[in-house]
C-alpha cells in the first residue's frame, strides 16, 4: 500500500460556541450538492458533555481552507428517555434516490458503565442542507446476538444490496478500578438502508487478548477488490500511552465479508509531536477529483481537531 501524506490540522473549536466548545471528533466527510467543496460533519461537545453534529465546509482545491462553519446543530438531542438523549454523533452518509442518509450514534449515560450506544438515522432531502430523524428510535440497538451495544457505522450500496461494517461492542471489562469497552467491527446487509439483517459476522476481529477497540471502519471499492482503513487500540492506558493507543489500521477484502488484516501497509503513523502525536482516531476515507483524502482525529478523541492526509499517488 502507499503512503499516505499528511497534509495538518484543519479544524478544532474555539470555545466561543455555546453548543460546541470542545472536540471535533468522528469527521464524516461529504462533497456539496454544488461539486465544489468539501462538507465534513462531526461530533462537538458543549459544557455538559453533550454532543452534537456541526459542519465545517472546506475549499475542494485546498481542504485546509475553511469557507463556513455550522451555527447551530444540524441535529438535537432526542426526547427525554430516549436512544439519543445525551448525544448524537455522525459516523456515515450516504445517497439514495436524490436524498443523504446520515448514520448517527446516539449516546445514552449509564450507571453501571459510562455509556450505552446505538444505531440512529437522519435523512435529508434538500442535498444535506438540513436533517430530519427518521425515527425517535435507533435502527438497532443490543440483541440477543449482540447483547452491549452497536456504534459508527460504514455504508455503501453495491449492485443493489446495502452494505454495513459497524461497530460492536463484545465486553466491558474493569481495568485499573475503571469499565472499559472493548469492540470490533461486524458486517450487516439491507436492501432499503433501514431495516438491517445483523447475523453477528465479524469482518475485523482482535489480533489477540490485548487489542480492545477497532472502530470506524472507512471502506473503498477498486477494480474489483475492497480496501479499509480504521482504528484500532488496545485494552490498557490507551488514552495517554502512543503505544496502547489508537493507530490508523488497513485490511483488504475481494467480497467485502471476508477481510485480511494488513495493518502494517495502512501507510500513515502518529507524529512525534503535535495534535496527532498519542493517537491516531476515526478515518474517513473519500475520493475527491481522484485523489484519496483520509480525515481523521488526532489526540484526546477529537479534543486536537481533525485533520487530513492525501494518500501519495506517486
Amino acid at each position: 500500500m502507499k503512503n499516505w501524506i499528511k497534509k495538518g490540522l484543519i479544524y478544532k473549536p474555539d470555545g466561543n460556541i455555546e453548543w460546541s466548545k470542545t472536540h471535533a471528533q468522528v469527521p464524516v466527510a461529504d462533497i456539496t450538492k454544488d461539486g465544489n467543496a468539501i462538507k465534513v460533519y462531526f461530533s462537538t461537545r458543549d459544557n455538559h458533555h453533550r454532543s452534537r453534529p456541526g459542519y465545517v465546509i472546506l475549499d475542494i482545491d485546498n481542504p485546509k481552507k475553511i469557507l463556513d462553519i455550522s451555527e447551530k446543530p444540524i441535529l438535537e438531542l432526542g426526547e427525554l428517555g430516549t436512544f439519543d438523549d445525551c448525544g448524537v454523533m455522525p459516523s456515515w452518509i450516504a445517497d439514495t434516490n436524490g436524498d443523504k442518509y446520515l448514520y448517527y450514534i446516539g449516546w445514552n449515560v449509564r450507571n453501571t458503565i459510562p455509556y450505552h450506544n446505538a444505531v440512529g438515522l437522519a435523512i435529508s432531502k434538500d442535498g444535506g442542507d438540513t436533517f430530519q430523524k427518521f425515527s425517535n428510535g435507533p435502527l438497532w440497538d443490543r440483541n440477543y446476538l449482540e447483547p452491549h451495544y452497536s456504534g459508527t457505522s460504514c455504508v455503501l450500496q453495491i449492485d443493489g444490496l446495502w452494505h454495513n461494517w459497524y461497530l460492536s461492542c463484545t465486553e466491558w471489562k474493569i481495568m485499573n478500578g475503571r469499565s472499559e469497552p472493548r469492540y470490533h467491527i461486524k458486517y450487516a446487509h439491507s436492501i432499503d438502508g433501514i431495516n438491517w439483517v445483523r447475523e453477528g459476522r465479524i469482518a475485523i476481529d482482535y489480533k489477540d487478548n490485548n487489542e480492545a477497540g477497532i472502530v470506524k471502519a472507512s471502506v473503498i471499492k477498486e477494480k474489483g477488490s475492497y480496501k479499509m482503513w480504521y482504528s484500532y487500540r488496545n485494552f490498557d492506558n490507551y488514552r495517554e500511552n502512543t503505544a496502547n493507543s489508537y493507530k490508523i489500521g488497513f485490511a483488504t477484502s475481494k467480497d467485502g465479508i471476508n477481510w485480511s488484516r494488513e495493518d502494517e501497509n495502512a501507510g500513515i503513523f502518529v507524529d512525534k509531536n503535535g495534535w496527532d502525536s498519542i493517537m491516531m482516531a476515526y478515518p474517513h476515507v473519500i475520493k475527491v477529483k481522484n485523489k484519496l483524502l483520509m480525515f481523521y482525529n488526532g489526540n484526546g478523541f477529537g479534543q486536537s481537531g481533525f485533520g487530513y492526509a492525501e494518500l501519495d499517488d506517486e
